[in-house]
């Protein structure tokens, strides 16, 4: 190669790698929030083409409140995560509920010993929906249980969410059914070792045989990567069961920061080409020294 094509395609790969650095960890393009950098006011938001939610249990013990205030600053439009009697506070800050939360990931349906509870607990979650306004509330398989085969866990799980179905029909609520990673032990929060719906195509398919618009996928962005990846792909291939995401970095389900492996802006472009409208929120787990700054560089990351 002669030198003066060599300076040429150096430049080139210079300037193209100057923004993609500035996308995944320095400044973000469109943003006016740097990695790291806590002195950033003002909303982060500029397209405005996602609907950004944000997790609360992520910020504990910052209390909801508190964490409205920053989320609404930086343009945020949602939460969910956090305590029902926080609900009144937040709506009335502007801030709307996306997805309410019922009887966690480890008492679900997969067992029937746990049916009334899980039955009791979805419509209670629904009447929160219906009264602050959220679309949705979330719903689990619950864990593997000895002596509970697959076709037994699967029919166990349909057979409970069949006779809470017509009361969220009736009620114009979604169930969210989540599917989580059952990879990571490293912490209760970050994997779910012997979660029983992990596997993204069974989670899919639970939602197929329930067949009700009102029942549909949780695509959270940082399990599946763990468990299957091909995330682009897969979101194009699952949206039309999908009524809500999640976000985190991958490794540990910190930042969505320049240390871990998922590229966020086409991912999120991916989603928004499906027609997606519903929300999207952040689930990551701030490891920075101030958690806000985090939250605004995300949400300033998923502002494709």
């Amino acid at each position: 190669m002669r030198r003066r094509d060599f300076l040429v395609k150096s430049s080139a790969v210079s300037t193209a790698l100057v923004g993609a650095a500035g996308v995944l960890g320095g400044t973000v393009a469109g943003g006016n929030v740097a990695a790291g950098d806590d002195k950033a006011v003002g909303p982060v938001l500029k397209n405005g083409r996602v609907r950004q939610s944000v997790m609360g249990w992520c910020f504990n013990p910052m209390d909801a409140v508190t964490l409205a205030g920053h989320a609404k600053a930086a343009g945020l439009v949602a939460m969910e995560g956090i305590p029902a009697s926080s609900y009144p506070a937040v709506t009335a800050m502007g801030l709307a509920i996306s997805l309410v939360g019922s009887h966690g990931f480890a008492t679900g349906p997969l067992d029937p010993d746990n049916h009334a509870v899980v039955k009791q607990k979805l419509r209670d979650g629904i009447d929160l929906a219906v009264k602050f306004g959220s679309p949705s509330v979330i719903t689990f398989t619950g864990m593997k249980k000895a002596g509970i085969s697959d076709e037994a866990a699967t029919r166990n799980c349909l057979n409970c969410w069949r006779e809470v179905l017509p009361y969220a029909e009736e009620k114009g609520i979604t169930l969210v059914l989540e599917h989580l990673n059952s990879r990571d032990d490293s912490h209760p929060m970050k994997g779910h070792p012997g979660y029983w719906g992990d596997d993204l195509e069974l989670c899919a398919d639970l939602v197929r045989q329930i067949d009700s618009p009102r029942f549909r996928l949780l695509f959270d962005v940082y399990h599946v990567q763990i468990m299957h990846g091909d995330l682009i792909r897969n979101i194009r291939r699952y949206h039309p069961l999908v009524g809500h995401y999640h976000t985190a970095g991958n490794p540990g389900r910190g930042e969505l920061d320049e240390s871990q492996e998922i590229n966020y802006p086409p991912v999120i472009r991916a989603i928004l080409e499906t027609g997606y409208q519903g929300y999207i929120a952040q689930e990551f787990i701030p490891t920075w020294d101030d958690p806000i700054a985090a939250l605004r560089h995300a949400a300033a990351v998923c502002d494709v």
